[in-house]
């Protein structure tokens, strides 16, 4: 029972955390090249590339982890069974 608890908590919490983690590191990216491309006009072409790369690399996870997601998502069971399983042995230990 505890691993499949786990597991929804994986499942539910994962790409939430996967989505605000790239948000701030897409963030932090952008500002880093803007303050860069403000100090030095003249590498804009070559900031914007790398940013661009960055921001690829960072959605990459993100897909990532959505595909992960649904990969968890489609090992949870049915909650009905996993309540029918609980009351069975709920019943069985309220046994003298």
């Amino acid at each position: 029972m505890t691993y499949f608890m786990a597991l929804a908590l994986a499942v539910g919490f994962g790409v939430p955390v996967a989505v605000l983690s790239a948000a701030l590191g897409q963030g932090k990216a952008a500002s880093a090249a803007l303050e860069g491309m403000a100090r030095q006009p003249e590498l804009v072409g070559q900031l914007q590339t790398v940013m661009i790369l960055a921001f690829a690399f960072i959605e990459s996870l993100v897909i990532f982890a959505l595909l992960v997601f649904f990969l968890l998502q489609g090992k949870l069971p049915n909650s009905d069974a996993v309540m029918k399983i609980e009351e069975s042995r709920a019943a069985a230990s309220a046994r003298p």
